[in-house]
């Protein structure tokens, strides 16, 4: 294990001062990535063209490969860097040959991101299957009815945003894998924190945005098409920087390129590629299964913690991810009076809504988080509780 306190010093002052629990909605930068984002600023004040050939080329060669390496890609040109999560999911949703009659199938409980790109294609006569959840999340019991010979994507979040469920990646996409299914992983709640491996888990499209669990800036993310995937698609969105020889500027040539540049989305943005780069070296060297092992434990303790307090904790307790959440038994104004009475006492949660408008909170973790913590939002939540 990496030494906690000492991460929190050098690349987390903010902890000093505030409970930060709330990663998965937006992470605060390492300091690192902080300072390289405001030296890439000044370079860009002064010299882009000479800053763009000499170091942002080279280092998104080596973001790349870092990215292949986090996830186990077979090689660096599986991977594209893209905007967010749905639009790597709207990139991928529109190359394929749809048919009528067509199906995609995905838990309830999914994130507007990976429900909204499959949902549209409804134009197209394809048709949406919403599996219910199964102990807050898809698996493949629940999934199983809901798939025939028609059924062409099964879409899953690594870790769902809402229960905090950590899906079986590698009994659904041995699943998929036989019966010829397009396995789809949106993991922006798990990049950072999981290990993932797509070749071992048969993983066909990956996508991630940058914001949350890999602690980079919003606006910068990544891709991940397997290359036996990416030969039958035919992106709709094509950009500037996505087809062969697209250097010769007016040539017109609509060709993609090979692997999944073809879904690049135009000029990427320079500070974003530069915080992700810096974020993703320093999850690296503390090492995802030590990350996944120190927020698996602050989960476990604060599901015991809370479900001692008597609320009801919806996250399954059996294989916690980094978020944990729970029914508030408010209604939303008096919810959100709770989590403004928590941010007072400087601790970050967040509301969250069920598919029926009820109120919950959410916790979510991150590297440099501590039991310490968890033990301070649980005493203040009791206390808030306690005097209504």
């Amino acid at each position: 294990m990496y030494d906690v306190i000492a991460l929190r010093k050098a690349e987390f002052p903010h902890s000093e001062e505030i409970v930060y629990l709330n990663h998965a909605g937006i992470s605060p930068l390492p300091a690192r990535t902080h300072n390289s984002t405001q030296q890439t600023l000044a370079k860009l004040a002064r010299n882009p063209v000479l800053f763009w050939q000499q170091e942002i080329t080279p280092l998104l060669v080596d973001l790349k490969e870092q990215l292949a390496r986090l996830i186990n890609a077979h090689h660096a040109d599986e991977i594209v860097t893209v905007t967010s999560t749905s639009t790597a999911l709207n990139l991928v949703a529109q190359s394929i040959s749809w048919q009528p009659g067509d199906n995609i199938a995905f838990c309830r409980l999914e994130f507007p991101a990976n429900a909204y790109p499959w949902m549209a294609l409804a134009r197209e006569g394809v048709e949406t299957r919403l599996v219910p959840p199964d102990n807050g999340g898809l698996t493949v019991a629940a999934l199983r009815p809901f798939v025939d010979e028609r059924t062409r994507v099964v879409a899953v979040s690594s870790v769902q945003f809402f229960t905090g469920h950590r899906s079986d990646l590698m009994a659904l996409g041995e699943f998929c894998r036989q019966r010829g299914i397009l396995f789809v992983v949106d993991a922006i709640q798990s990049i950072g924190h999981i290990p993932v491996d797509v070749q071992a888990m048969h993983i066909d499209v990956l996508a991630s945005g940058g914001q949350k669990s890999i602690l980079g800036l919003p606006g910068t993310g990544f891709l991940y098409v397997r290359d036996t995937v990416c030969e039958g698609l035919r992106p709709r969105s094509i950009h500037s920087t996505s087809t062969v020889d697209y250097l010769h500027w007016l040539r017109y040539d609509l060709t993609p390129l090979p692997g999944a540049a073809r879904f690049g989305t135009g000029t990427s943005s320079l500070v974003g590629i530069v915080a992700l780069h810096s974020s993703l070296q320093l999850l690296m060297e503390l090492g995802i299964p030590h990350i996944d092992a120190h927020t698996r434990a602050l989960s476990a303790v604060a599901i015991a913690r809370l479900t001692d307090l008597g609320l009801r904790v919806i996250t399954p307790a059996d294989n916690p991810g980094p978020i944990v959440t729970f029914a508030s038994d408010r209604n939303d104004a008096a919810t959100d009076q709770l989590i403004a009475d928590l941010q007072a006492r400087q601790i970050f949660v967040v509301k969250h809504l069920d598919d029926a408008g009820n109120p919950h909170i959410r916790a979510s973790f991150h590297c440099y988080n501590t039991h310490e913590e968890v033990a301070l939002f649980v005493e203040a939540l009791g206390e808030l509780v306690d005097s209504g």
